[in-house]
């Protein structure tokens, strides 16, 4: 660590935090145009690109509260994007899975993740990007360690 204190607006934290709402705001700018929000997004590229999926394991997997997902859920269903059913085996469970007009608006979608990594890293060395992802790889990986120590509720 250096001597002298860094200034927090021009640390890598600040800085991944800058990256993270610009792409983001890039990414909800294309989604915008197509009346979709970033995690309708996510849920749609997951159903379209993997399989039907039981809502309880996309939460995990998005990382996001089951309420909130309830209510990308349910909007995505009134937009006729993505069909939810009971399980055949447990009827508390939800499987969703993608319908033929969530199809036909996959289809059209540009890749709003992809445009934002073009437009931030074409040109770059590559061993520069793998020096970034290790670096905020290994300090998340840090900070979630730490947040799941004895305690948990912040160690």
């Amino acid at each position: 660590m250096p001597d002298e204190p860094q200034d927090q607006h021009d640390s890598v934290g600040a800085w991944a935090k800058k990256y993270y709402l610009t792409s983001r705001a890039l990414i909800e700018s294309v989604l915008r145009e197509h009346d979709l929000g970033p995690t309708q997004w996510y849920v749609l590229y997951q159903l379209a690109n993997v399989s039907a999926t039981k809502q309880r394991d996309l939460s995990q997997l998005l990382n996001i509260e089951r309420a909130t997902l309830s209510g990308v859920v349910a909007t995505l269903v009134r937009k006729g994007l993505v069909a939810q059913v009971a399980d055949e085996v447990d009827q508390r469970q939800r499987i969703l899975s993608i319908t033929d007009a969530g199809r036909a608006l996959w289809a059209e979608l540009p890749d709003p993740v992809g445009r934002a990594t073009a437009l931030s890293f074409d040109g770059v060395d590559a061993a520069d990007l793998e020096v970034a992802r290790r670096v905020l790889r290994e300090a998340t990986q840090r900070l979630v360690e730490h947040m799941a120590g004895p305690g948990s509720a912040g160690a």
